[in-house]
């Protein structure tokens, strides 16, 4: 069976899943959606650096909306301001009859309340359709990996997952100034720039998972983040750092029990790795506090030999999308929690 695609967006990681699903031979893309005027109308082959596919790009959410497809990779650019549009964009496809497979957020919908998961239940159930939130992270490191090594514990005190990032390379301003409030005072980025409104949304579900995963009703999920700022004028790729804006950011958020921190994800995403305490190498690490205790990190690989320009950093990402589109089609319709298979659990019921 040749199972349609749709990609949604083709930033660096967007592009990368384009490929994979141009050359598989399982896949037919039959859909392509671009924000980017200057891409509107050309073939898909075109912006992937592929033989010509007569698929043309398209930035009409009606257009895709109305096209016949089993699944759409949905990638957007950026995460959004606001769900609220967002959300109802991953309902229209969804009611469309089609699964949407999605990397910003929707890995635990229910951690925003009953109500905000049932609005996606029901346009499932309307387009007999599925949702399901993967990625790298969230996704992969703090739902799975995390969850399936409490799994080699006869005890577990607390469990840390934690990202290292070095973001003072990135091109985009957009990421940067936008997105992260690079070269912001720490009073605007704690107290509401907008990578804190969309990390508390994300993560927050990745904590809320882990809870429902090893059975651990949280008493409260607690942000906690911390900042450095640059003494100096910073210059990066995307822009000029003024003196006293913040360039290093850990944002964290504990699931608590009993008054301490069970579960905790931080992503710690660096602008100046001299600061003191900020010289971290990339990659994942996971810690659990237990009996036994374990200590693992997950660091990437650059690939070699291959034509492609994509990064180690996209490729993780688009596989676990790419990976995931049997289970999709396989499942039920509604919204598809990610199975833990024997994680730790306090009580056995």
């Amino acid at each position: 069976m040749t199972i349609k695609v749709i990609q949604w967006a083709t930033g660096a990681i967007g592009k990368t899943c384009l490929r994979q699903v141009i050359d598989h031979p399982d896949l037919e893309l039959v859909g392509l959606y671009v924000y980017s005027d200057k891409k509107v109308g050309k073939d898909a082959g075109e912006i992937a650096r592929r033989p010509e596919t007569g698929i043309k790009a398209t930035n009409s959410v009606d257009e895709i909306i109305a096209l016949d497809a089993d699944v759409v990779l949905h990638l957007p650019l950026n995460p959004p301001v606001t769900f609220d549009e967002h959300d109802e964009v991953i309902k229209r496809l969804l009611r469309s009859g089609k699964s949407v497979i999605t990397t910003v957020a929707h890995t635990f919908p229910k951690a925003e309340g009953e109500a905000y998961l049932q609005g996606f239940e029901d346009a499932c159930r309307e387009g007999g359709s599925v949702l399901l939130g993967t990625g790298i992270n969230p996704g992969f490191i703090g739902e799975r990996l995390s969850i399936l090594l409490t799994g080699a514990c006869a005890k577990v005190d607390q469990v840390t997952v934690t990202e290292i990032y070095d973001v003072s390379e990135v091109l985009s301003p957009g990421f940067i100034f936008d997105l992260m409030g690079v070269g912001l005072p720490v009073a605007e980025v704690a107290g509401g720039a907008r990578a804190s409104n969309i990390f508390r949304h994300i993560f927050g579900e990745v904590v809320a998972y882990a809870g429902h995963a090893m059975k651990i009703e949280f008493d409260e999920i607690r942000p906690d983040h911390e900042f450095a700022i640059t003494e100096r004028e910073l210059t990066l790729p995307a822009g000029t750092v003024p003196a006293g804006g913040v360039v290093n950011f850990r944002w964290r958020f504990h699931g608590m029990k009993d008054g301490q921190p069970f579960f905790t994800i931080q992503m710690l995403w660096i602008c100046d790795r001299s600061l003191p305490g900020w010289d971290r190498s990339d990659g994942w690490e996971v810690e659990i506090k237990g009996a036994p205790g374990i200590r693992a990190r997950v660091d990437l690989v650059e690939p070699e030999g291959l034509a492609d320009r994509s990064k180690a950093m996209q490729y993780c990402v688009a596989g676990p999308v790419i990976r995931a589109i049997p289970e999709v089609m396989r499942a039920e319709p509604g919204v598809l929690t990610i199975p833990a298979f024997a994680p730790f659990t306090p009580r056995m019921t």
